[in-house]
């Protein structure tokens, strides 16, 4: 039985790297493509929740 859940599992996986880095007819990219071309968004989106985070925890702080 644990070598039907590995052999599944790594039938997934494969099946899912190859979703993942299938090129686009429309535009020729895949989703790994999109992802790096979005990363340094999502870094700065990071960078001002956790800005935000630390106000709020400073003026929470400050009150005590």
């Amino acid at each position: 039985m644990g070598l039907l859940k590995y052999a599944i599992l790594g039938a997934a996986a494969v099946y899912g790297f190859k979703y993942a880095t299938k090129k686009r007819i429309t535009d020729g990219k895949s989703l790994i493509d999109d992802f790096k071309e979005k990363v340094p968004e999502y870094v700065d989106r990071i960078k001002d929740y956790s800005e935000k985070i630390r106000q709020d925890y400073r003026q929470t702080s400050d009150l005590y």
